[in-house]
This record gives structure tokens, C-alpha cells and sequence, in this order.
């Protein structure tokens, strides 16, 4: 393995532990106040945009650091949603 495909690794490993870190703390809290739905969904299409830009569609590196974060991503944009949805309360 080269030098270029190791540091390829720092990103694929980096990118998805950090969703993950705001992915398990919006499911711990089951609050999103402060967290931008827009900021994580632009994530989400910087990095399924890069995937196909960079043509790497089997690389390891690519796919974990791109394609599978950005499926970490929107799925916490879909939990920033849930948990924006204040339910109704009855008088």
C-alpha cells in the first residue's frame, strides 16, 4: 500500500466518526435545537458529489469516507427534522 492510499484512510475514517458523534448525541438528547439541518444536508451532497467526481466507486477509502458518511449524514438530517416536530398540546 503507498503513502497516497494511507492518508486516503485519514478522511474515510474521520468524516463518518464525526456524523457519528452528532448522530449518537441527537439520539441520546432527542433534541436538535442549535443543530443546522441545512449545513448537514449540504455535507451529505458535498460528499455524494465528490464520490462520483473523484471515480473511485470501488476504492475503500471512497466509500467510506464519501458515500457511507454521507448516508450517516442524512440520516441525522432526518433526525433534526423529528426532533424539530413539537407535538400538540391539548387545553
Amino acid at each position: 500500500m503507498s503513502f497516497v492510499e494511507l492518508v486516503g484512510y485519514i478522511p474515510a475514517i474521520i468524516f463518518p466518526v464525526a456524523t457519528l458523534m452528532q448522530l449518537v448525541h441527537l439520539l441520546r438528547t432527542k433534541e436538535s435545537a442549535g443543530v443546522p439541518a441545512l449545513t448537514w444536508a449540504a455535507f451529505a451532497l458535498g460528499n455524494i458529489s465528490l464520490y462520483i467526481y473523484a471515480e473511485k466507486y470501488f476504492e475503500l477509502q471512497s466509500i467510506l469516507g464519501q458515500l457511507a458518511t454521507a448516508a450517516l449524514q442524512i440520516y441525522v438530517v432526518m433526525l433534526i427534522i423529528k426532533y424539530r416536530k413539537k407535538p400538540e398540546t391539548t387545553a
